[in-house]
């Protein structure tokens, strides 16, 4: 048997709502409109999140940084939402790095700038 993706029917529901974000509103606005937007359709599908959540970087018991990531949904998936041309590297490493400081195992990172609404599944 294999294995099942972990949040299966949720990540479902997260991609949902964002591409209903991205029928209606399209390419081009700013990353913060896609994230009001989503926020709302959210709302109206009854799935919890919380916003602009802060995750402390700690070295040898010091800190050294706050990574702040865009949502987290229903307490167990990071969102990372942006508008660019396509999603890169960098953006894999950003949630890669959210993940690896809160012990996380899902992210996703949600691209509303292409054309097509584009996502990807990361875990940890």
């Amino acid at each position: 048997m294999l294995d099942q993706p972990i949040y299966k029917e949720l990540s479902y529901q997260i991609v949902g709502c964002a591409m209903e974000v991205h029928k209606v509103l399209g390419p081009g606005f700013l990353e913060k409109v896609y994230e009001e937007a989503f926020k709302v359709e959210l709302e109206l599908n009854n799935i919890k999140y919380a916003s602009q959540a802060v995750f402390p970087v700690n070295y040898k018991n010091r800190h050294v940084k706050d990574y702040i990531c865009d949502l987290i949904i229903d307490d167990k998936v990071i969102i990372e939402l942006k508008s660019i041309k396509a999603i890169g590297d960098l953006d894999r490493a950003q949630i890669l790095n959210y993940l690896k400081v809160t012990n996380y195992k899902l992210g996703l990172i949600i691209n509303f700038g292409s054309t097509s609404l584009e996502y990807e599944r990361m875990v940890y």
